[in-house]
């Protein structure tokens, strides 16, 4: 008869969610196995047993994060009635995520690994792609608006669309982390919607407010 292993002495759950922690403080590049040991109150050997190597362990905790700190603006994408009403609280419901007290203020899927070692490029593909997904739900958002008779056939292009939005919600990152508040994020947030009018509108409208903003990079 096989012998068993030792019994886990800890919570796969509890400690998930302390590794989350760690890595939104430091970063991947930043936190170390002997960290998350350490953070997680098990040893080394636990977390390969349990978890797997560093990254597989980084692959579980942005799977958590997604479904918890990053699941708000996906919602309100989601349940919003219109193209519009969706991005709006999508912005709004982003800066809240970042800027909330008892966590860093920041995204995970955009400054978790920004820039780094070369070995570590998989783990930025990895961000690279869950970013790129976000991008995808906006624009596919926007296509239901279209289909839902609240958006009109955009000639910037949905995916130019979305990709604006996506970089705002890049952008609001950045700027939490460097230290704006949520009230400063809020007029980020008005001028983006501003745009959406330019970016949404039929095409005589658009043509002429890309005309006029030709002309004035030329003056300027």
């Amino acid at each position: 008869m096989a012998t068993r292993g030792r019994p886990r002495t800890f919570d796969p759950d509890t400690a998930l969610r302390q590794a989350l922690d760690l890595f939104w403080e430091r970063g991947y590049e930043g936190t170390s196995l002997n960290d998350l040991a350490q953070a997680m109150g098990i040893a080394s050997a636990s977390i390969y047993a349990c978890f797997g190597s560093k990254e597989d362990l980084f692959r579980q905790v942005m799977a958590l994060y997604g479904t918890t700190s990053g699941e708000p603006p996906r919602r309100a994408l989601r349940a919003e009635p219109t193209a519009r009403a969706a991005i709006h609280a999508m912005l709004r419901a982003t800066a809240d995520q970042i800027t909330g007290p008892g966590t860093p203020h920041y995204c995970m899927l955009i400054l978790a690994a920004p820039t780094g070692a070369v070995e570590n490029h998989e783990v930025r593909e990895f961000l690279a792609d869950l970013r790129r997904d976000m991008r995808t739900t906006i624009e596919d958002r926007l296509a239901r608006g279209v289909t839902d008779g609240d958006l009109a056939a955009s000639p910037a292009g949905l995916e130019a669309i979305s990709r604006y939005y996506a970089t705002v919600v890049q952008g609001l990152s950045i700027q939490a982390r460097d230290g704006a508040t949520r009230a400063e994020l809020e007029t980020v947030i008005t001028c983006a919607m501003a745009a959406w009018e330019a970016l949404t509108s039929e095409p005589e409208v658009f043509v002429a407010a890309r005309s006029g903003a030709r002309s004035r990079c030329r003056n300027g």
